[in-house]
């Protein structure tokens, strides 16, 4: 017969191993570290740092600068407004993205990114209609035609739009701002033309002229 002394250190395992914690599920680590790493990215690419001055639609406390004007209202941030009322948002989508087989997308678009934008001015102020336009080297057949903006917006709401869609890094764009002077050069230069622009004649027309 054991003594008494002996039986604690008998029960001593079974304790022990009640009072294990359970191990956690491989899966719940997973999910919680790719929830982690999302919002590490989105925070890296919305987050501003921190920073107060950094709001929608910038990412970062460089973009504001690179837009803000002295003294003066923000090209990029009027454009945002303008291109997110039912102006532009509703055909080309508010990722700039448009809709395959009707309205050709703004984002990573070649046409958007040319150094000079002669050709994007005259599609908004006259609009652009038929088959065949060619963007990043493709031809993109839409059945819709892009409105005429020209008796819509003035010579520096259109340079504001063109700037925040040729500028927004966040689609892919890194064209120049377009200033209120070339709109307005390239609004004399249409007053000729009051249909719509082919796609054919857009495309022989030179992004600098």
């Amino acid at each position: 017969m054991s003594s008494p002394a002996n039986q604690p250190a008998a029960n001593a395992p079974a304790e022990n191993a009640e009072t294990q914690s359970p191990a956690v599920p491989v899966w719940l680590i997973i999910v919680l570290f790719l929830l982690l790493y999302w919002g590490a990215v989105y925070f890296d690419e919305h987050g501003g740092w921190f920073e107060p001055q950094v709001y929608t639609p910038y990412a970062s406390a460089e973009q504001v600068k690179a837009f803000q004007v002295s003294g003066g209202p923000n090209p990029f941030d009027d454009g945002f407004k303008i291109y997110n009322r039912p102006t532009c948002s509703q055909c080309h989508q508010p990722n700039g993205l448009g809709q395959p087989g009707q309205f050709p997308p703004l984002a990573g678009s070649d046409l958007v990114n040319e150094k000079d934008p002669g050709r994007v001015i005259r599609i908004v102020l006259q609009g652009i209609q038929g088959p065949g336009l060619v963007i990043n080297g493709k031809p993109f057949n839409t059945g819709s035609a892009m409105v005429p903006w020209a008796s819509v917006l003035n010579d520096e709401e259109i340079a504001n739009v063109l700037t925040y869609v040729r500028g927004n890094k966040e689609w892919g764009n890194n064209a120049p701002a377009v200033t209120p002077d070339q709109v307005h050069a390239i609004r004399a230069k249409v007053a000729a033309h009051p249909l719509p622009f082919s796609p054919d004649e857009i495309m022989q027309i030179s992004p600098s002229d």
